[in-house]
């Protein structure tokens, strides 16, 4: 089945502008030649009640024949129906007798420039006869002599007839069509033009704005680092026209889909060199527990080296434990799995985590500054212990003996600052991110770079947020986590 292609929005533009311009144009003529043709109708209509004024008062109605026939004067006298002078040419005038005899003829001009009298047939006078004795002028067909107006009075004795052609009332209305239809043709020729020439003025912005929609069509943007330069011009995006306003939602769109596929695409790059990251992460510890388990099958009677290799399989099975349950748990995060909900005196926790730091790090110096009221949040008590170890932990692990260690805490959260030498500003910016260790400005003693990452992702479990400001002696995490009753 063949479907017609729709019409492009400028040919249905013009084709609409052409068919009001036409529609009115013959709405106005319609109009004007209705109007002209009353107008010369009512002037014609006067010259007919003149015309029968003028025929009663003529002498042969002036004394009318008593009796049942009408006379030989009336009938076949030369002088005709009644006095005719001041009857114009084509004049109609018909008699009728109170017995309904009647007579009529139309004033005809000769080939020899005189007026002749051309007398009506029985179906002309019969058509004539048929008009109410009102004195109104109506309209009756003759067949020789074309359509009149006609009016017919009452006498007393009789009936009087008189009527005007219209064919000049038709000649000028015809005419007056005529020169209509002209100039409706010449106004569509020239609404075609015009509106041809606009429309596709007017259009041309909403073309620059579909071509900017095609270019980025056209555009790979299933993968990889994709640049979307293109935008509608300025002077086309102008928000006072319905053109400008489409153009303008159209850029702020191409922004936000630029902001999207860049997100994307360094999405994707953190997914890989997560991966990256994890695989060279579990293939340390594979490898030494490969390399150990190949030591202890070719030495099986060395009871020490046996006793090391399973002192480092043990050692690295655990590492690369706890480095896979990290990795789970991030999953479990990222998959928006609720953790537990229940009261949880962060004070007392503060102060268990500091003590525990003071025993693994006696060479630093723990500090602490609590309020006297206790603090309790909502919340999974095991986690949130495990932001607070990891962030003591960062501390006690980057920073070198005799750095201050300070964990404060309010009813918004709590902070963990040291005096150390900081995080480099290239790094502070990613230092939440996984996978992200320290350069040598923060000695590195093992770790896989999630420790960072897990508190972030576990605060952000809880509806809070952690900052990090840091600069060389002065470096504090902040975690903010929400005011739920307890």
């Amino acid at each position: 089945m063949h479907v017609p292609r729709s019409r492009s929005l400028t040919s249905r533009l013009v084709a609409t502008t052409v068919a009001l311009v036409v529609a009115v144009a013959v709405l106005v003529g319609a109009l004007s030649a209705f109007a002209v043709r009353s107008y010369l109708l009512n002037q014609l209509d006067g010259r007919v009640v003149d015309s029968v004024e003028r025929a009663q008062r003529a002498p042969a109605f002036q004394d009318p024949y008593p009796g049942a026939g009408v006379p030989d004067e009336l009938l076949r006298g030369r002088g005709g129906i009644g006095d005719r002078r001041g009857q114009a040419v084509g004049t109609l005038t018909a008699v009728w007798t109170a017995q309904d005899e009647g007579i009529g003829d139309v004033i005809v001009a000769g080939d020899d420039g005189l007026a002749s009298r051309s007398g009506l047939t029985t179906d002309e006078l019969e058509a004539v006869g048929e008009i109410p004795a009102d004195g109104t002028p109506r309209t009756v067909d003759l067949d020789r002599f074309g359509r009149y107006r006609v009016a017919v009075v009452d006498t007393g004795g009789g009936r009087v007839a008189a009527g005007l052609p219209t064919a000049d009332v038709d000649d000028v209305v015809s005419a007056l069509f005529g020169w209509q239809g002209v100039l409706t043709v010449l106004g569509a020729v020239a609404a075609l033009g015009g509106a041809l020439l606009l429309v596709r003025r007017q259009l041309r912005p909403l073309h620059e704005v579909a071509a900017t929609a095609n270019a980025v069509a056209r555009l790979p943007l299933a993968q990889g680092d994709i640049e979307l330069a293109q935008r509608v011009p300025a002077r086309v995006a102008d928000d006072s026209t319905e053109v400008g306003q489409v153009a303008e939602a159209l850029n702020t769109l191409l922004d936000h889909v630029e902001s999207s596929l860049a997100a994307r695409h360094r999405s994707e790059q953190q997914v890989r060199q997560f991966v990256a990251d994890a695989s060279h992460e579990l293939r340390t510890p594979l490898a030494t527990i490969a390399g150990y388990t190949e030591l202890s099958r070719r030495r099986p009677d060395d009871e020490e080296a046996l006793r090391r290799a399973l002192e480092k399989v043990e050692e690295e099975s655990g590492r690369m434990t706890a480095l896979v349950e990290d990795l789970l748990l991030l999953a479990r995060l990222d998959s928006g799995r609720p953790l537990a909900s229940e009261p949880v005196d962060l004070t007392r926790m503060l102060l268990e985590a500091v003590a525990d730091a003071r025993v693994l790090a006696p060479d630093h110096e723990w500090r602490l500054a609590l309020p006297d009221e206790p603090i309790e949040v909502r919340g999974d008590e095991q986690r949130l212990h495990q932001v607070v170890t990891n962030l003591l932990a960062n501390a006690r692990t980057h920073t070198p003996p005799g750095t201050t260690v300070t964990v404060a805490a309010d009813a918004s959260g709590f902070t963990v600052h040291d005096d150390g030498p900081g995080f480099p500003p290239d790094l502070a910016e990613h230092a939440f991110e996984r996978f992200t260790r320290g350069d040598r400005a923060r000695h590195r003693a093992g770790g896989a770079g999630l420790g960072l990452a897990l508190v972030a992702a576990i605060v952000a479990a809880h509806g809070g947020s952690v900052d990090l400001a840091s600069e060389p002696g002065d470096t504090t995490f902040t975690v903010r986590l929400p005011h739920r009753p307890v």
